[in-house]
């Protein structure tokens, strides 16, 4: 009779703490703040937010009550012009310009990256026909196919960078409302 005495107090001390923690966040005030590279961060405590953000921060939900400053289905909406000109998630142009960009980069790199593989692998296929000596041979055979390796690992790297561009930050934007224009 003891135990079972024992596991109704545990289930009442239980009840207890998580009524006083569940009350005790729907108290917490939320702030939500953008840096400058458009990335959208939340916090429950405005000392968190650097001090050239605080002007900007939004509070967005406090006391339990209704979310302030948004509307249906957890949309935020636009309070100005800065605001307006952002994404569902709070990113702005700099944001969506910028993964363009990175992508943009990587595209760059990796062809010019295959370029010198290329280029490589025409001189070790030169290399390996005036070679006389089968051993020298079997030596340029094992760098050329390395070099052939790496060179299909650009093509794949170059085609990923493609479909980002082309399809998936355009096809993302579009999902988040960005405007048409950041992703091209």
């Amino acid at each position: 009779m003891r135990i079972a005495d024992g596991m109704v107090m545990k289930r009442i001390l239980v009840t207890i703490l998580s009524t006083f923690l569940i009350s005790q966040l729907s108290f917490a005030e939320i702030y939500k703040w953008v840096d400058e590279k458009g990335v959208v961060h939340f916090t429950d405590d405005m000392t968190q937010v650097p001090e050239k953000y605080r002007p900007n921060a939004e509070e967005i939900g406090s006391s339990g009550g209704e979310r302030e400053g948004t509307k249906g289905e957890g949309q935020v909406t636009p309070k100005g012009k800065e605001e307006a000109s952002q994404d569902q998630l709070g990113r702005g142009e700099d944001y969506w310009k910028g993964r363009v960009e990175e992508w943009r980069r990587k595209l760059g790199e990796q062809q010019d990256r295959l370029k010198t593989l290329e280029v490589k692998y025409n001189e070790l296929t030169m290399r390996f026909n005036e070679s006389k000596s089968s051993a020298e041979r079997g030596d340029i055979r094992r760098e050329r196919d390395q070099v052939k390796n790496e060179m299909d690992q650009c093509r794949i790297q170059i085609e990923e960078a493609k479909d980002m561009i082309e399809k998936k930050i355009p096809e993302e934007g579009e999902l988040y409302k960005a405007k048409p224009e950041w992703v091209k």
